[in-house]
């Protein structure tokens, strides 16, 4: 995302709402917040009635499947570039083991949510990290408010900061040097700030994406499908291609203050011990995204420009990817975005643009998650339309996508959606049943004060869209 202050930290930015939000935002006529001065047909149910939240075990990351020299581009675009489009002179890292920290307030979910991602970090990238519970660390991970983010950052979910350990310290130092990526000639202290009022899945998501760039690439790219390294928000936890990138990051040739030129010529033999199979792929060569197309599909997701600005920035996005010749990831995410906004004013229009958005991931290798989300959008404009078999049919082959992916959010609402055709084609006890067997991983993905509202334990009748959220 393009940081609002030039080199200073990186965000993780809001999430435009690409799931279709169960039930009370999805079907907002059949199930309303209600509001205070009414009263409620039935009491939801009791936070101890409600079972466990649900979380995910073994991780299931899949091996970047294309060619090395792509890779090596990658890497260095990645390690060599901000965010906002500024180069970086050297190549930074920790040169020494690392040592996290958590303070603040944080929801109960954190901890175990970070010891499993540095389990991961210690196996699949090979780097010596560990968590500290007192004293001094290398990252300080400081769990607080949207609130407090937003007077930082207002359009960003989460961000970290170099050479400081808290909130208050970058208050009162964030406008001198060494808050400064640019400036940075080696890592050795970081703060990562990431919101406790959110739900589970939200909060694990910022400690994924801002712990890699603590770690290592500091830049976005939305050529990318497979990696959390990309603004499009599709991937929620690090992935192969990630894990990857963070292993040759900490490789013994590889130093803090090395130039471009000097990572280039490395690379080639570090990616070759790596990833032996990127050696017999032929490149890609993937077209680098142009920056008026980054800020079109940014103006289209900020949450401050009106809805007419938004339309007119995604549909500039659209002929900008046109003109590339894009038949990739980035014509979907395009289409897609214009999807979203376009289910309130034309929803034709809109699912006509999902179908182009599915279309364009089906032809990009590594694009599962991406089509799982445009699948569900598909889905609940074919309930809506009275046609639950062909929901079935956008939801099924990508139940297990969701799971392997850790998407809670996006695996309740499939589930919740199945529920729903299910129960259109009859089948009452199977849908309920789903519906109970959702609220674990609803509860993770969406939060447990969200279930308590949305009533999930009763059974809805699909009559209309919400469209608020696009």
């Amino acid at each position: 995302m393009h940081v609002q202050t030039k080199n200073r930290f990186l965000t993780r930015p809001v999430k435009f709402n690409r799931l279709i939000l169960p039930l009370v935002l999805l079907l907002g006529a059949c199930t309303p917040v209600p509001d205070a001065n009414t009263t409620s047909r039935a009491a939801p149910p009791e936070r101890g009635t409600l079972p466990p939240i649900k979380t995910f075990s073994n991780p299931n990351p899949q091996p970047p499947a294309r060619a090395n020299s792509d890779i090596a581009r990658d890497f260095l675009d990645l390690s060599f570039q901000l965010e906002s489009g500024s180069t970086l002179p050297v190549f930074t890292r920790f040169e020494s083991p690392i040592t996290v920290r958590i303070t603040g307030v944080p929801p109960v979910t954190l901890l175990p949510d970070l010891d499993r991602l540095l389990r991961r970090l210690r196996s699949e990238a090979g780097i010596n990290i560990s968590r500290v519970s007192d004293g001094a660390a290398n990252i300080t991970i400081e769990a607080v408010s949207r609130r407090d983010i937003h007077k930082f950052q207002p359009s960003a979910a989460c961000f970290v900061v170099p050479n400081v350990s808290s909130l208050k310290e970058y208050s009162a130092t964030w406008r001198g040097k060494s808050t400064s990526w640019g400036d940075m000639r080696q890592r050795t202290r970081l703060a990562i700030f990431i919101p406790n009022d959110v739900s589970p899945q939200e909060t694990r998501d910022c400690l994924h994406e801002e712990l890699a760039q603590a770690l290592g690439p500091l830049n976005d790219l939305y050529r990318l499908p497979d990696s959390i390294y990309n603004d499009d928000n599709m991937q929620t936890v690090l992935t192969g291609f990630d894990m990857l990138i963070l292993r040759a990051t900490y490789q013994p040739e590889l130093y803090s203050g090395m130039t471009r030129q000097q990572v280039a010529s490395r690379l080639p033999a570090i990616l070759s011990r790596l990833n032996p199979p990127g050696d017999n792929l032929s490149p890609r060569l993937t077209k680098t995204t142009p920056r008026a197309w980054i800020n079109a599909i940014e103006t289209a997701l900020g949450p401050s420009a009106s809805q007419a600005k938004r339309m007119r920035a995604a549909n500039r996005a659209l002929d900008i990817a046109t003109s590339e010749g894009w038949f990739d990831h980035r014509l979907g995410f395009t289409h897609y975005t214009l999807g979203q906004l376009a289910k309130k004013s034309n929803p034709a229009l809109s699912v006509q643009h999902f179908r182009a958005a599915m279309k364009a991931y089906q032809q990009t290798p590594g694009t599962a998650i991406q089509q799982a989300n445009t699948a569900i959008q598909l889905a609940a404009w074919s309930i809506i339309a009275g046609q639950p078999d062909v929901a079935l049919k956008f939801i099924l082959p990508y139940v297990d996508t969701a799971k392997n992916h850790e998407d809670a959010a996006l695996l309740a609402n499939l589930m919740l959606l199945r529920a729903e055709a299910l129960e259109m084609m009859g089948d009452k006890d199977m849908a309920q049943a789903l519906r109970l067997d959702s609220l674990g991983w609803a509860r993770y993905g969406f939060g447990t004060d969200w279930v308590l509202r949305s009533k999930l334990t009763k059974t809805p009748e699909i009559t209309s869209l919400d469209t608020t959220n696009g």
